[in-house]
């Protein structure tokens, strides 16, 4: 498998992070080459992009214009010199866009979810230099997006990024697609040469909040940033309430402040050191407190095994999440750390006490405490 290689230069005209924009989907020529044409005015945007194949939810939906919609994005790369991105989500997509010479293919979050779909791209893409980015898959499985960036990887093509969007959720929520920021991070722990480019457009699902979730993405060190405009957003035929404007799309940008990746040695301030110093000696002992929690686990489970009891104690585990949360609270913790934090500890728990109940090595801890 080879190795990726970087596109950011590749992308980026004006020195900063890379910017993707373009209506969620090309409607008609005008729209799309006016579109296009008042984004490459802002001297803010790298990549012009269109949705050609929609994948709707319900049939009866507006679901593109098809190759049709080619033609209008390569007379707009004409006009404005701009390079341009398509979704793809099958065989016969990568071959049209290809054909019109589109830079940039990206697999989105209904694609990215099936491994056949994207093995059959892979190997429509053998040969081909171009650049492939892959959305996260709707579901929060990092498994599945690792496995579409090394597929793809696979059949040759070494300029690879990806495409957050967030996941989708049930229920209630403050984003369309919750962003779940940890994963991502961790993908790119796996892939460090991996351009990551972060969707606000498909994690707010509307505009409110868009500035803000692109402010936090480029404070996480995300490489780029893609957002849908067109020329009038209320009246687009798809996902109107996500779409700003050209001009909105420039004040949002500008907005945005880019802050060092890193500090460089002649402002190294000492005070930050000592703070991190400190950090470091309190993960220190977060991991010896939960060394030595994790041992007392393993006595409770050899206690159970010895006295043939539940491993799972429910009510003793809601007595431990509620103190836990309401101590938590009072001392500026939120709950949904808390949460989070004791049921991993929980789950370990649960797995090491499962592990002695089912092997023989209890009886050697028993006899080495008589």
């Amino acid at each position: 498998m080879k190795k990726i290689q970087s596109i950011n230069q590749e992308l980026s005209l004006h020195g900063g992070p890379i910017l993707i924009s373009g209506p969620c989907s090309a409607e008609t020529e005008e729209q799309l080459i006016t579109t296009c044409q008042q984004l490459a005015d802002t001297k803010k945007v790298d990549v012009l992009r269109a949705g050609i194949w929609k994948p709707r939810t319900k049939p009866g939906s507006f679901e593109g214009v098809g190759s049709e919609g080619l033609k209008w994005l390569a007379e707009a790369k004409k006009e404005t010199g701009l390079k341009t991105a398509v979704e793809v989500a099958n065989v016969k997509h990568v071959y049209s866009a290809l054909k019109h010479n589109v830079d940039v293919l990206w697999l989105g979050a209904r694609t990215t979810v099936n491994p056949f779909a994207v093995q059959e791209i892979a190997d429509a893409l053998q040969g081909v230099d171009t650049i492939v980015l892959l959305k996260n898959p709707v579901n929060p499985d990092i498994a599945l997006w690792e496995g579409g960036i090394e597929r793809i990887l696979k059949a040759g093509v070494t300029k690879v990024g990806a495409i957050h969007r967030g996941f989708s959720k049930y229920g209630a929520s403050t984003f369309r697609n919750p962003p779940q920021w940890q994963i991502p991070i961790e993908l790119k722990q796996r892939f460090p040469e991996l351009t990551l480019i972060c969707d606000p457009s498909h994690i707010c699902g509307k505009r409110d909040n868009l500035y803000e979730i692109a402010q936090e993405a480029i404070d996480l060190n995300f490489d780029g940033i893609m957002l849908e405009s067109h020329i009038n957003p209320d009246k687009a035929w798809s996902d109107a309430s996500q779409q700003i404007t050209p001009d909105e799309l420039k004040k949002l940008i500008e907005r945005i402040e880019i802050r060092e990746a890193k500090i460089p040695e002649s402002k190294k301030d000492v005070e930050l050191d000592i703070l991190r110093q400190k950090i470091n000696i309190l993960d220190s002992e977060l991991i010896d407190i939960l060394s030595k929690r994790m041992e007392i686990t393993d006595d409770i489970g050899l206690y159970k095994k010895k006295n043939r009891i539940k491993i799972l104690q429910s009510n003793r585990w809601e007595e431990i999440m509620n103190k836990s949360i309401q101590d938590g609270t009072a001392r500026g913790l939120s709950k949904e750390f808390i949460v989070k934090f004791l049921s991993t500890i929980h789950l370990e728990s649960i797995n090491r006490q499962n592990n002695i109940m089912n092997s023989n090595e209890w009886l050697n801890k028993i006899l080495k405490k008589i």
